[in-house]
């Protein structure tokens, strides 16, 4: 076997014992790593948790909604904030991204006592019509003519957005834009009573981005240009064809 060291797209080519003692010391990291995540987790699990005093009123397939029956019969409430909103051709691609992760996840939540739901503030028609696009079959209700979405901190109205700066993810959001993405989580007791426990914006909903995590294991990572991020999401049903994987040259041959 050649031990030599070489580089090859840039990248050292090491022997093995020593690509095994650079990779023991990068598992030392992850494993502090896992073991913030995991701690955080517990004060995550241990923020007090605000009453529901409005009541919020949404429009499902099965007519009107209040937040307290979107549980299911669960005490627990996932809800992606979609941004979807009235009159929109289609929901956000990055929205989108994250919901195309929901469906494979459903029924862990359910055995987990969790109950998820998109909510958008589009008129359901316009939702439905999107959603059978996409061929989603999640749950996905509209908070069109309620304050969910603005009480929550993922829709503007035009006047705030005229200046220029939001209050969004718990502090001044540089940039404009009537509709942005969030994650909530609510708890319901046995009296009905419903209780905010959690919410996360910005990058926070890479939570449900499964493809993401999965990027960052390779080479390449996200391969995502600065300054542009998620600029090269598209809806599912709008990638090109893949390119496909050029062949690997034969043992031994050189180029003429």
């Amino acid at each position: 076997m050649n031990t030599t060291e070489t580089s090859t797209v840039n990248h050292p080519v090491v022997s093995k014992e020593r690509w095994v003692a650079e990779r023991k010391t990068l598992l030392a990291r992850e494993k502090e790593l896992t073991h913030l995540r995991d701690q955080i987790a517990r004060e995550r699990r241990a923020l007090p948790w605000e009453r529901i005093e409005k009541d919020y009123v949404f429009d499902a397939h099965e007519g009107r909604r209040a937040l307290a029956d979107l549980f299911e019969g669960r005490r627990q409430l996932l809800v992606q904030h979609f941004m979807l909103g009235p009159g929109w051709e289609q929901g956000c691609p990055s929205c989108s991204y994250m919901a195309d992760h929901t469906d494979g996840m459903n029924v862990h939540l359910a055995h987990r006592d969790v109950t998820f739901v998109a909510i958008s503030r589009a008129p359901l028609a316009e939702i439905e019509r999107f959603r059978r696009r996409m061929g989603w079959q999640f749950k996905w209700v509209s908070s069109n003519g309620s304050d969910f979405n603005y009480d929550f901190g993922v829709s503007f109205t035009p006047e705030e957005v005229a200046k220029g700066k939001l209050h969004y993810n718990y502090g001044e959001w540089p940039l404009a834009g009537e509709e942005w993405p969030g994650i909530s989580v609510f708890y319901k007791d046995d009296a009905g009573e419903v209780f905010h426990t959690y919410s996360t914006y910005g990058r926070g909903v890479e939570v449900m981005m499964g493809t993401y995590n999965l990027l960052d294991l390779t080479p390449k990572g996200r391969d995502e240009n600065a300054g542009q991020g998620m600029a090269w999401v598209r809806h599912h049903d709008r990638y090109e064809p893949a390119p496909a994987a050029k062949p690997a040259a034969a043992a031994g041959s050189s180029c003429h």
